[in-house]
């Protein structure tokens, strides 16, 4: 049963832009976030987002440059990614914990989506 689908991902050139979607089939009141894997490398944190969306974290890679949000009713978790880098080339990953735990450990998402690729070029 697929809960988490992501979407948004593709292909800009240095300096762009692109925002991710993942529609989540339930309700989670614990963390959600983005997840990111570039070839050859671990999974890292992007962002994540509090329940009620007041506490957001970033890595420090992408802090002032990506935006995490959600609707309202958390049906819909979004990453706004701007002036883009060839270094945030990966896979995209978004994620939810159903059972709460550390924002900054792998393990407290248990829920993962398929993944979306975003590629950008020098």
């Amino acid at each position: 049963q697929v809960q988490l689908v992501e979407s948004g991902g593709g292909s800009v050139q240095a300096g762009g832009s692109l925002r991710l979607s993942c529609a989540a089939s339930r309700y989670y009141q614990y963390w959600m976030g983005w997840f990111r894997q570039a070839p050859g490398k671990e999974r890292e944190i992007v962002a994540v987002i509090s329940e009620n969306g007041y506490v957001r974290y970033y890595s420090d890679s992408v802090k002032g440059r990506f935006t995490i949000s959600q609707e309202a009713n958390r049906n819909t978790l979004y990453l706004q990614m701007s002036n883009l880098k060839p270094d945030d080339t990966a896979m995209y990953f978004c994620v939810a914990s159903s059972s709460g735990g550390m924002w900054r450990k792998t393990s407290t998402y248990d829920h993962w989506g398929q993944g979306t690729q975003v590629t950008v070029s020098s």
